[in-house]
């Protein structure tokens, strides 16, 4: 059942399955509140080599040999940023592999999918956020950080939006996710016992204030009563269908306190990495 718990199991690669490439995308211009998220890359990959740790997942894959694209340069105009991210991971894709994006604000999950989408076709996106980043503009940029789920959704890249995690939603919110048909489940749901099932190809998008900021400081936009950080590691290896890409965003490290969410960021991209490498179609 998706959310419950399973038996770890061995760390073989599954045999045929696309390895993730990892990508740190150094973007904040697009923020609507704290800029900083853009000096979040080189911290997170701090943190995942950290002789603190292990290269090892909780279910005993081996990330040692995880391939990583390094930073991407990015020029100042957001027009040609976005541009520059599609291309980027067009090229992963080209190589056969899948991207695995440390960000950057959420505005950059746009024209990852962009690419994604034109690699493989409409996909499932789940999405861990406090905020739904439905906003058909905020502050008169349609390409905010607020805005890239009513993007993606315009021009069909996702057959389906489930979000997790939701607490910030407001009458604008409601109704674009009305009119896109997403699935929400706010935190009230998920208290409740509500879990996302999805299948087929799936991209993962992860706001780490999807997080209570008890277990992740670091954003510009706290919003308590979130996830712990288990839930979202149980949501990761318990998750349908196939990760095809996912990103893990809006860590801004001039909000953090003793490098915990950088900690937690790294956390989350080993797991994700390990069901890549490891996992087969649910």
């Amino acid at each position: 059942m998706p959310g419950q718990s399973r038996r770890p199991r061995s760390g073989a690669v599954h045999a045929g399955a696309p390895s993730p490439r990892l990508i740190g995308i150094p973007w904040d211009a697009s923020s609507s509140y704290k800029r900083g998220a853009a000096a979040a890359p080189p911290l997170v990959r701090q943190a995942l080599r950290s002789d603190a740790g292990n290269p090892f997942t909780e279910r005993l894959t081996s990330i040692a040999g995880l391939s990583d694209a390094g930073e991407l340069s990015l020029p100042p105009d957001p027009a040609d940023a976005r541009a520059a991210i599609e291309r980027a991971v067009a090229a992963i894709l080209a190589d056969g592999l899948r991207p695995l994006s440390i960000g950057g604000d959420h505005s950059v999950t746009y024209p990852i999918v962009r690419a994604v989408g034109r690699a493989l076709g409409p996909v499932t996106i789940l999405h861990v956020d406090a905020h739904p980043d439905l906003y058909d503009a905020y502050d008169g940029d349609r390409y905010s950080h607020a805005c890239p789920f009513a993007r993606i959704m315009e021009e069909g890249l996702a057959s389906r939006l489930v979000q997790v995690g939701i607490r910030a939603m407001n009458d604008h919110g409601r109704d674009q996710a009305e009119r896109f048909g997403v699935e929400v489940i706010d935190m009230r749901a998920w208290q409740s016992g509500t879990r996302p099932d999805v299948s087929g190809n799936v991209y993962l998008s992860i706001d780490l204030d999807g997080l209570d900021p008890a277990f992740a400081p670091g954003v510009a936009h706290p919003e308590p009563g979130g996830l712990m950080t288990r839930e979202v590691v149980d949501l990761i290896h318990d998750t349908g269908g196939t990760l095809v890409g996912a990103d893990i965003v809006e860590y801004n490290p001039g909000e953090d306190i003793g490098g915990v969410t950088a900690t937690v960021a790294a956390k989350l991209v080993k797991e994700v990495a390990g069901r890549m490498l490891a996992a087969t179609p649910r």
